[in-house]
């Protein structure tokens, strides 16, 4: 039998995340061989990962990210199953640093079959579902290109987006980060009313009709006044339209105007847990 060292068990212990006395059981199960060691734990979180597959994984942490010259972004959750494991630092770190990575792919399929450290984010995944016992993976994936990319996160990681500026100028860095955080606090529906789809117009229509029948109006004056009352709805769920957080008696669109009398918002990604 191999001599297993405290080193052993705590260098496997850092590449691995693995509590100590999995990593030494896993040690001597492989006769000392540290690669085989890494695939004894593997193969015990495929095992831990079969068990929990039909568990919700609606805790976790929500990171966004920017490239250097702030013209490409991506959100990811990194998803669990109870809200103590997505407070832990370490799963908050891990967290950030596949976001981090998660910036040189355009798709959530690329991403997972990315290396990660020698192994696959798939893997890696497969591998801490092991090391916690929790249902542990990528939830959602989103990215976002502009002219000027900025991001925010909201206390506690449960909600992140990234916003698209149509130019760098002065003063870019804190309009996206505020039309960001209107983003995180107002969860719009879309960017602009071209943003909204048909059937949810339609649908928002027929309320309003009900709604107007209910009081009373004639058939005949239905559809003008439910138009009408459709501009409220743009007005409240479309994010150029908002009325800013900062300054209600002005728009996102106003707000970002009067930073740079060309600036616009170009488009959003939000992702929010549960």
């Amino acid at each position: 039998m191999a001599n297993i060292t405290a080193a052993d068990v705590n260098k496997l212990r850092q590449t691995t995340g693995a509590g100590m006395m999995d990593c030494k059981k896993a040690l001597v199960e492989a006769d000392g061989d540290f690669d085989k060691a890494i695939e004894v734990l593997r193969k015990q979180g495929q095992k831990v990962a079969a068990k929990r597959a039909d568990r919700e994984s609606t805790e976790g942490a929500v990171i966004a990210v920017v490239n250097d010259d702030n013209t490409h972004g991506v959100v990811i959750s990194l998803n669990c199953e109870t809200d103590f494991v997505a407070k832990n630092e370490s799963f908050t770190t891990l967290a950030t640093d596949l976001a981090k990575l998660a910036l040189n792919y355009s798709t959530k399929e690329e991403f997972l079959a990315a290396d990660f450290n020698g192994i696959t984010v798939e893997e890696k995944l497969t591998e801490q579902t092991g090391v916690i016992g929790e249902k542990i993976e990528i939830g959602s994936f989103e990215t976002l290109n502009g002219a000027y990319v900025g991001s925010y996160i909201h206390a506690g990681n449960k909600i992140a987006t990234i916003v698209s500026l149509s130019a760098n100028v002065d003063g870019a860095e804190e309009a996206s980060r505020n039309v960001a955080m209107q983003a995180a606090a107002m969860a719009p529906l879309a960017l602009n009313e071209e943003g909204v789809d048909a059937e949810t117009v339609e649908k928002e229509i027929e309320i309003a009709k009900d709604q107007l029948r209910q009081e009373g109006k004639p058939e005949a004056m239905l559809d003008n006044i439910a138009k009408g009352k459709l501009g409220r709805f743009f007005k409240d769920n479309t994010l150029v339209n908002q009325a800013y957080i900062k300054d209600n008696k002005q728009s996102v669109s106003e707000y970002v105007k009067s930073v740079n009398g060309d600036l616009t918002v170009t488009g959003f990604k939000r992702v929010a847990l549960g």
